[in-house]
Formats: structure tokens, C-alpha cells, sequence
């Protein structure tokens, strides 16, 4: 089965790693800060990629920025919950740094492509606001993919 692009991105995943080293981190913990902070901190961490993969099925650019922008808060939500269980004495200083250390390449890696998200949807819209047809590509779909070439060409470039 071929992958679909959300799959793909640097954001995407970036956020299952930031899910899933939550989620270790959590899982030996206590039923009551489970109960408590630890649900959160998950719901939060698993809620970033949702949004992701929810966003690209969406069948407009204007729906699927929204939900990258909720990503985003689930991300600083993370971000809350992950200063509170470290308050509490739930992670250690070296597990707060591991899962700090991928949020710091997330947090710009989301803000950008957000960012670009926005101007290519606005590059797809006349000065009268309307989209633009694109011959056999909706216009989500021609944003979504110039997104994913630019990721991937920064891949690329990295990699050199």
C-alpha cells in the first residue's frame, strides 16, 4: 500500500517520535499521576500528528491549515504538560531534555511549514480572493504537494 503524504513529512514525523517517547516515559509511572498528568501529556503529544494526518484529509487548504494550527497548540500544550510532570517529579531532567530536544526541532520544522502553507494557499488565490483552477488539481491538493517538494528538497540539502 503507498503511503500517503502526511506519512512523509518531517513534521509528521517528528511527532509520532515526540508520541512515542512520551508515551515510554509515561507508561512506568503511578495510577494517579497517570490518571492525572500522564493522560494529558499524552492526549497532548498524540493530538500534535493527529491534526496532521486529520488536516490532510480535509478537502480544502483553508481546513487543513486550521488543523496544522491546532497541531501547533496540542504542541505547546505538550509543552505544559511536560513542565508539570517534570515539577512533579514525574521525569527526570535527562527524560525532559530527550523529549525537549525533539520539540525544539518540531516547534520551528511546524512553524515554518505553516508558514509556507499559508503563502502557497495565498499564491493559489487571485487579488479577488478567489482560488485559482489548476487543471486536474484541486487547489488543496496543488498547496499540499509544492509543501511536500520543498520538505523534501530541504531533506536533500541537509543530507549533503
Amino acid at each position: 500500500m503507498a503511503r500517503v503524504n502526511f506519512e512523509n513529512l518531517r513534521i509528521y514525523e517528528l511527532s509520532e517520535k515526540l508520541a512515542d517517547k512520551v508515551w515510554e516515559s509515561v507508561l512506568p509511572w503511578d495510577g494517579f499521576a497517570k490518571d492525572t498528568v500522564g493522560k494529558q501529556l499524552v492526549r497532548a503529544a498524540d493530538s500534535i500528528g493527529a491534526n496532521i494526518a486529520e488536516g490532510s484529509g480535509r478537502g480544502s487548504s483553508p481546513d487543513y491549515r486550521r488543523f496544522l494550527r491546532i497541531s501547533r497548540g496540542s504542541l505547546y500544550e505538550t509543552l505544559h504538560w511536560l513542565r508539570r510532570a517534570y515539577q512533579r517529579k514525574l521525569l527526570t531532567a535527562r527524560q525532559t531534555s530527550e523529549l525537549r530536544s525533539i520539540i525544539s526541532e518540531l516547534s520551528p520544522t511546524l512553524n515554518a511549514y505553516c508558514a509556507q502553507s499559508r503563502n502557497l494557499l495565498r499564491e493559489s488565490q487571485g487579488l479577488s480572493g478567489q482560488t485559482t483552477k489548476t487543471k486536474g488539481q484541486s487547489p488543496k491538493t496543488k498547496v499540499h504537494d509544492r509543501i511536500t517538494q520543498h520538505h523534501q528538497t530541504l531533506r536533500r540539502r541537509a543530507g549533503e
